[in-house]
């Protein structure tokens, strides 16, 4: 009985009553109603938004410490050929003779535009064809170092370096089975030492 007369009730408060306490008397209707089923009508309060850390200039100077390390960039590296596995012959009117203390641009004019273009920091990689990329194993590459010419690795007969190169052509590749692995050779074995010479006994 007592039910049916909460229900009654709560339908003549919501026939009776305007727009505005029609949710008020649900949220009635539902107390009234967890009540009667032993429910708790304890609601849990809403979490605690949560705020931005504070933007302080120790914050902001660890963020610009960390930024250098994420975007740090590689060394640089010659761009591959699709399934590279022999040497495709190059020509070019393009020739000429590099030498250091030259711009890029000045370089440009000489050989053209380059198959590819690294920079890593003051250095700046420009990498030529050479019509041995396979056999050579690089292709011809001028070093940059703010801007100005500082060392070329040269192996067509058009490309020419007027300085001291790092590879100079007579330097010949060798084939390293483990990879990016460095090697050190074994010091040479001192030359023998000669025997000590016998004393000599003069007679007295």
């Amino acid at each position: 009985m007592r039910r049916s007369t909460l229900v009654i009730c709560a339908l003549l408060t919501i026939a009776t009553s305007g727009c505005e306490q029609v949710d008020t008397a649900k949220a009635k209707l539902k107390l009234a109603w967890d009540k009667l089923r032993g429910r708790s009508t304890q609601q849990s309060p809403p979490p605690a938004p949560v705020r931005p850390a504070p933007d302080t200039a120790a914050a902001r100077i660890a963020r610009e410490q960390q930024a250098p390390a994420t975007q740090r960039p590689r060394p640089p590296a010659a761009p591959q050929g699709q399934g590279l596995t022999r040497d495709v012959p190059y020509h070019s009117d393009d020739t000429g003779t590099v030498n250091p203390g030259m711009s890029e641009r000045e370089v440009y004019e000489l050989w053209a535009a380059p198959a590819a273009v690294r920079r890593v920091g003051e250095y700046t990689y420009l990498f030529f064809r050479n019509g041995c990329e396979y056999t050579c194993g690089t292709m011809d590459v001028v070093t940059l170092q703010d801007g100005k010419v500082v060392d070329a690795i040269v192996r067509w007969d058009g490309h020419r370096f007027s300085g001291e190169s790092s590879s100079p052509p007579g330097r010949v590749p060798f084939a390293n089975p483990g990879g990016d692995t460095l090697r050190i050779a074994p010091p040479p074995a001192p030359p023998p030492t000669p025997p000590p010479a016998p004393a000599s006994h003069d007679a007295q």
